[in-house]
């Protein structure tokens, strides 16, 4: 390497127990990665140690990095944990109860006792002022400059740090959001201010309110979280270009990040996602399922035809895990998935029933674990995996952390075993067995609410803990092949690095589809695609751009639409036929049928501007030649849920698999952050891309 050239990619996520990193060197293709326990007081200490270690097995340092891209689920965290800014609320006068409001439906029809998650900010922190603006953007009333004064006053004195800006119809008209800005900085220059006509421009009360609230409420976080990282990589020597991926599956700039972190909300998540993306287009597998089992959530997605399903709105903080609506409603652009509190930190317990449930509670970092060894006593998903033999008490991440197999024994039988009258090893069989349905239903379910036969899709596997897994919840799905890639345990982090610069555009104009001011849309168009294009220069990215266009639409008096895709270029009125087309294409793939004699009407058109993806040019390491055969190096006793007795299993190390190598199971395959598990029955081989794919024949049902 020259000197002064950097050529080091480093791709970063925090877990709410592991924190993960991968280093790729351009030109050698060296991979280097490393899994250390998240810190949860101090999350940027984790991600430091963890890029130590990743350069102390690097010829180079700090000043050879490039680029930095960061996932987090700092964002989530904070809202689930109520651990972000103390929060004030400035709308229109009389609306200050939106976030209390809601949609008005019930997610249980029946249930006298339902609950809803507390709003992000209280009630007497919810201020509203004279100003009117209407649905078309007329304004009926400017902004009451001084009412705006003197409630920031009463927030400030209330111990308020951020504030949240909603007006009614502001999507239509910012005018009077930015008459309040200004006088907000003008008395306060340096109190964080979200502004909804710029975090959620589109139409619908409530989920403007509300995501605008998300942003608000975690922005002096997440803001101070970033500037402190990259402050510290900056006095390491570091001079790289730092990007954090976004829920949409590409990633934003610093500064974009600061200002608009909602949309962090799912992004580890999303960079998982995104790297099953990039498998099923390298491995022609379009269909799969993507499997992301960490410490502390299991997270679950489609990728059909090689690309991710996506979603407008996602929700956070459920007070029912399983019910849409018991959640805070977020809007923002999102790989759709659904997130399960099923990880190897989740903590099994025998409940008031009498019947075993297994999370959503995590033992998370900090104790973890009870064979962690570090103060914890509630068993959990880990603790039973090493009791049954899955996971090797003395090579746990590469053999850097020793586990505790007599104390997770006890634990397990104490917790468990005991009050369902079990013995220790049925008792973990058991947690096993149950974490694995909890997460094969919910990913039934959600493959069944949109019309998919699971049957012929291919299981990805990733994660510290999918492997592990994978194979008894492809089977319970019926899934045939499992796919576990090369440092699964990272892979997440990876995927940081396998995603685009990418920014996301929206405009609220709802109007009936045959009256819709094209000259108006297109206006918008241009103006935001050149606003994101100026976005990727600055970002250093000048070639490969392509931009996207779609819109919302349903039926005129519906209260929910379909995403459909735009032709590129000026839009006009001739286009209408082939736009209801597309429309009631939409439509019926959604909903099973379409309805052509009401009309159809716009509400939010998005248009996506995007750098071209990342091409991962890597060369995995391994230790053994081509056609050579796999000798284990060692066997342990391992119990399966079918078996009777423990079942002798030759071990293998991952980097000590050549490309061709088959084998059948009973079988472990132990890598430094992972351990997959071959069942009986089953055969595996290691693809071109030496990836693990295990075939489970007549093991799936």
């Amino acid at each position: 390497m020259r000197a002064g050239e950097r050529t080091i990619s480093i791709g970063v996520d925090i877990g709410g127990t592991f924190t993960d990193v991968v280093l790729i060197e351009q030109g050698t293709r060296t991979v280097v990665s490393s899994k250390v326990l998240t810190t949860p007081s101090k999350p940027e200490q984790a991600v430091l140690d963890a890029i130590d270690a990743v350069l102390s097995r690097s010829p180079h340092g700090y000043d050879a990095v490039r680029t930095y891209v960061h996932g987090t689920t700092l964002a989530t965290n904070a809202i689930i944990e109520r651990k972000g800014a103390c929060t004030g609320l400035l709308t229109t006068q009389g609306f200050r109860d939106s976030l209390e409001t809601a949609s008005e439906l019930r997610y249980e029809l029946y249930d006298p006792f339902i609950e809803f998650p507390e709003p992000l900010i209280p009630r007497y922190l919810r201020l509203g002022v004279a100003e009117r603006t209407q649905f078309d953007g007329v304004i009926l009333s400017p902004t009451d400059t001084d009412a705006v004064a003197a409630a920031i006053d009463e927030m400030l004195a209330a111990g308020v740090e951020s504030v949240a800006v909603c007006f009614l119809h502001a999507y239509a008209n910012p005018a009077n959001e930015l008459a309040a800005a200004k006088v907000i900085a003008a008395a306060h220059p340096d109190l964080s201010v979200s502004l909804s006509s710029r975090v959620l421009p589109e139409i619908g009360e409530y989920a403007r309110t509300s995501t605008t609230a998300a942003n608000a409420y975690v922005r002096p976080l997440v803001a101070r979280y970033l500037t402190d990282l990259v402050q510290m990589l900056l006095e390491r020597g570091s001079k790289g270009a730092f990007f954090v991926m976004s829920s949409s599956g590409g990633t934003l700039s610093l500064e974009l990040a600061r200002e608009f972190p909602v949309r962090l909300v799912e992004s580890g998540p999303a960079a998982g996602v995104s790297i099953a993306a990039h498998y099923a287009t390298e491995l022609d597998k379009p269909n799969l399922l993507s499997f992301d089992m960490g410490g502390t959530t299991a997270k679950i997605s489609l990728v059909q035809g090689g690309v991710p399903t996506r979603t407008n709105e996602l929700e956070v903080a459920r007070v029912r895990r399983f019910h849409k609506g018991s959640g805070i409603l977020l809007k923002a652009p999102a790989i759709d998935l659904i997130e399960i509190g099923a990880g190897g930190g989740s903590i099994a317990r025998v409940d008031a029933l009498g019947l075993l449930a297994v999370g959503p509670q995590s033992a998370g970092a900090d104790p973890g674990p009870v064979c962690y060894g570090r103060g914890g006593t509630a068993p959990t998903v880990t603790d039973a995996d090493l009791v049954l033999g899955y996971l090797d008490a003395d090579h746990f991440l590469g053999g850097t952390m020793r586990l505790e197999r007599e104390q997770a024994l006890a634990a397990i039988e104490q917790h468990i075993g005991r009050p369902l009258g079990l013995d220790a090893l049925a008792a973990a069989r058991s947690v096993f067995s149950v974490v694995n349905d909890s997460m094969a239903n919910a990913a039934a379910v959600y493959a069944a609410e949109q019309g998919i036969d699971l049957r012929d899709y291919t299981l990805l596997a990733f994660g510290g803990a999918a492997p592990t897994h994978a194979w008894d919840v492809a089977r319970r799905l019926g899934i045939n092949e499992v796919r576990v890639p090369f440092a699964a345990g990272v892979l997440s982090a990876l995927g940081c690095l396998a995603s685009p610069v990418s920014f996301d555009f929206v405009v609220g104009y709802m109007r009936e589809l045959a009256q819709v001011n094209w000259a108006y849309i297109n206006a918008r168009f241009v103006a935001l695609e050149a606003e994101g294009r100026e976005l990727l220069t600055q970002a250093g990215i000048a070639e490969g751009i392509a931009v996207s266009f779609s819109a919302d639409m349903r039926y005129f008096g519906q209260r929910y639409e379909v995403n459909v895709a735009l032709p590129i270029g000026p839009l006009d009125e001739t286009l209408l036929p082939t736009l209801h087309d597309a429309f009631y294409a939409a439509y019926r793939q959604h909903y099973g049928r379409d309805i052509r004699e009401v009309p159809v009407e716009t509400v939010s058109w998005r248009l996506n501007v995007s750098g071209p993806r990342p091409k991962l040019d890597v060369e995995w390491p391994s230790h053994a030649i081509r056609g050579s055969v796999p000798v284990p190096k060692g066997e342990r006793e391992v119990y399966f849920l079918d078996a009777q007795q423990p079942l002798p299993c030759p071990v293998y190390e991952r980097v000590a698999l050549a490309i061709g190598t088959q084998f059948v199971g009973p079988a472990v395959v132990e890598d430094h952050e992972s351990t997959s598990i071959v069942p009986p029955g089953a055969s595996a081989t290691v693809d071109d891309a030496q990836m693990l794919v295990i075939n489970l024949g007549d093991t799936s049902r």
